[in-house]
């Protein structure tokens, strides 16, 4: 494993596309099948190095070591809840950090990823976005998160819901998703997946275009003036956009679309909101997800209370609108995104 507290001398293969693989082939003049050898090893078997790839030869696997690493990193830190839930803390290239939710379940385990260090989106109910934007996370980054984690054998979903905007490092995302859903990759189904955003329209645009996974968008509110308060990014995308961007695509019956919708205490769980929500979504087949708000320091919103987070389910499921309540886990833990790695931020400034 790499210790990416220190800048790394060689590049690294891991995250790397067969494309990408097949150049690094080619720009080394290795025999054309390597490249086929090499994802095998990276994606479907257990390495620590490039010299446990013993189906190539020693001198090609010499030839590869000069230049290039695996670029596998183990997690630092882990917080574990009594529901099961963890929450491991990693280390990036560039020595920040980034977090990764571990949430076991009776049918399946989800991951939830992060895909950038901190946010520049700026959405007042999110710690992460107090960090400002750090930088993006690699491919190889993403999926270290999956890979490195001691309970990689067990996941079975994965959501991109963690720390940073997936659309603000669309490339890198998309990049990610290729290795995991191939079959030189770690042949998951995409279906397994997915890829939440504020609502980014040229991002989102790419990934439906070039992946088939999952969309999930952040909501929170139906109305202009409030998602703006909330949520910055309204005013350069806003939610009419994004929802008329959705509607030209054919999500067919197996690709979902979802609306994540957090519940705040008196701002958006109101009647006039259900009746809102109901015009706006009308016609398109997709889910809200009610989330419970995992409150954060200095922030004067206060999560619904449960009498009336069911009640706003029922109201729109009145509506004809498929509506669930997420589950919350880890509220013993750091639970709200950045939460942890800030605090890691902090005691490393300090």
């Amino acid at each position: 494993m790499i210790d990416l507290t220190k800048k790394p001398e060689k590049e690294f293969l891991f995250g790397k596309t067969f494309d990408e693989l097949k150049k690094v082939v080619g720009e080394l003049q290795l025999p054309g099948f390597t490249a086929k050898q090499i994802a095998d090893w990276l994606y479907k078997k257990n390495i620590a190095s490039i010299a446990d790839m013993t189906n190539i030869s020693q001198k090609n696997r010499d030839i590869l070591a000069q230049k290039y690493d695996i670029g596998l990193a183990k997690p630092v830190s882990v917080q574990e809840s009594k529901d099961g839930t963890k929450k491991y803390l990693y280390t990036t290239l560039f020595g920040k950090f980034i977090e990764t939710a571990y949430i076991p379940e009776k049918e399946r385990s989800t991951l939830c990823v992060s895909s950038q260090v901190g946010c520049k989106m700026g959405c007042i109910f999110c710690m992460t976005g107090r960090q400002g934007l750090q930088g993006n996370l690699t491919s190889g980054e993403i999926i270290n998160q999956l890979k490195s984690l001691p309970e990689f054998e067990s996941i079975s979903n994965i959501v991109y819901m963690g720390m940073g905007e997936p659309f603000d490092n669309t490339e890198e995302v998309i990049k990610s998703i290729e290795v995991l859903t191939s079959d030189w990759g770690f042949a998951m189904s995409p279906r397994r997946i997915t890829v939440s955003t504020i609502g980014i329209i040229p991002g989102m645009k790419e990934f439906l275009k070039r992946t088939e996974a999952h969309l999930a968008i952040s909501l929170h509110t139906p109305f202009e003036e409030e998602r703006q308060a909330l949520m910055p990014v309204e005013r350069k995308y806003p939610l009419a956009e994004v929802i008329d961007e959705i509607r030209s695509y054919d999500f067919g019956r197996q690709r979902r679309v979802s609306f994540e919708y957090i519940v705040f205490e008196g701002l958006n769980d109101t009647p006039r909101h259900v009746k809102e929500l109901a015009k706006i979504l009308n016609g398109l087949r997709c889910r809200i997800n009610l989330i419970r708000f995992h409150e954060i320091p200095a922030t004067q919103l206060k999560s619904t209370n449960e009498r009336r987070l069911l009640d706003f389910q029922q109201e729109l499921k009145q509506k004809g609108i498929l509506t669930t309540i997420r589950a919350s886990r880890g509220q013993d833990i750091y639970a709200a995104c950045g939460l942890l790695s800030t605090r890691a931020v902090m005691r490393d400034e300090n």
